[in-house]
């Protein structure tokens, strides 16, 4: 049984979420990254807690919902 992992498209958007954040709010991910929540599903790793990003003053939208666009 192999023991190897991957990250779903959803954990990939999560990732790529948080790199977003970082560089507009010109602050370190290592602390996003160190508080990400993995699950294993039949598909790959997900993310429990992926990182939100403010799009205007009154919307916020999570990295599952910015891939559902």
């Amino acid at each position: 049984m192999s023991k190897d992992m991957y990250l779903t498209e959803q954990a990939m958007g999560a990732v790529m979420m948080a790199l977003q954040k970082s560089l507009l709010q010109q602050s370190d991910i290592v602390p996003v990254l160190k508080d990400f929540k993995f699950r294993l599903s039949e598909q790959g790793l997900i993310v429990l807690n992926p990182p939100t990003v403010k799009l205007g003053e009154e919307t916020d939208m999570s990295s599952q919902e910015a891939s559902d666009a």
